[in-house]
């Protein structure tokens, strides 16, 4: 257990599954101040996404799970992709902002939404630093960790980067205007996982009577692209889950499809269990 990040072990015996949700945390750091509503943060929040993959251990997976917000530090972004302007002195490594920092949605999010900034000025370099090591490195370390373990046993992984997606896209996303599906599984065109793999995850969800896309619109982002390693048969893929179906977004309310949707995540989380216990076998 840590303050920053839990792990919830698998129940029984444990399978090299594992499961992790960055972006469903929501305690706010004390020395955090932005200046965006609680309304508009909450907008990138991955809304109870932990609870949704919640029968992972159940099934011989591990979940591991981030406590603090997307829109503080967003765990699914390099750790030097960070806008330049956001930084008053020198971080001792240099900045690689790419074009997510660009439309403000980099490590540090300086965009709650389009034209909702989140800092009136500068954030000192040496507060930066201090954020980073104690909420980013440890997520990574503990993921990275994990995945190293269950290779050097089972000599495999399969890791499932687990979050939600708005049901339309907004201005800030590559699909602005256009409505998603029930959920959309990537792999960075395979270049994550054997894409057999990948279309099993999203027959799964199919089978079950869901819309589900694959790389469209997401292809998935730096934690599916950091850790998966095909060659090594580590598969990493990313599951959007379109809040839709499951809440009210603008209320921010669990709506009464909740638990439906809960149950059917839990039966995909099934299959793929049952899959991997084959291919030890």
């Amino acid at each position: 257990m840590s303050g920053t990040y839990d792990i919830i072990e698998a129940e029984g015996t444990a399978l090299p599954i594992l499961y992790d949700s960055p972006h469903s945390g929501t305690q706010r750091p004390a020395d955090w101040a932005p200046l965006a509503s609680d309304a508009d943060l909450a907008t990138s929040w991955d809304a109870w996404v932990d609870e949704l993959f919640a029968a992972a251990p159940r099934h011989g997976a591990t979940l591991l799970r981030a406590h603090f917000p997307r829109s503080f530090i967003d765990l699914n972004r390099a750790r030097d992709d960070i806008d330049p302007a956001l930084i008053e002195g020198d971080l001792p490594f240099p900045l690689r902002p790419t074009r997510k920092s660009e439309v403000g949605m980099g490590l540090l999010r300086r965009l709650a939404l389009p034209g909702v900034e989140n800092y009136d000025r500068p954030l000192p370099a040496a507060t930066v630093l201090r954020w980073i090591e104690t909420y980013y490195d440890s997520y990574h370390d503990a993921l990275r960790a994990r995945i190293e373990a269950m290779h050097a046993v089972h000599g495999l992984v399969r890791h499932i980067d687990c979050h939600s997606m708005k049901s339309v896209g907004n201005a800030m996303n590559d699909d602005a205007g256009c409505a998603r599906p029930d959920f959309v599984i990537s792999d960075r065109d395979g270049e994550t996982s054997d894409p057999a793999f990948t279309a099993l995850v999203a027959d799964a969800f199919r089978d079950l009577g869901y819309s589900a896309q694959i790389n469209d619109p997401y292809k998935g982002a730096h934690l599916v692209a950091h850790y998966g390693d095909p060659a090594r048969n580590i598969f990493s893929v990313q599951i959007e889950v379109n809040r839709g179906i499951y809440m009210h977004e603008k209320a921010l309310e669990k709506s009464g499809r909740f638990a439906q949707v809960q149950a059917d995540i839990g039966t995909v989380i099934a299959r793929i269990s049952a899959l991997v216990r084959q291919e030890l076998a």
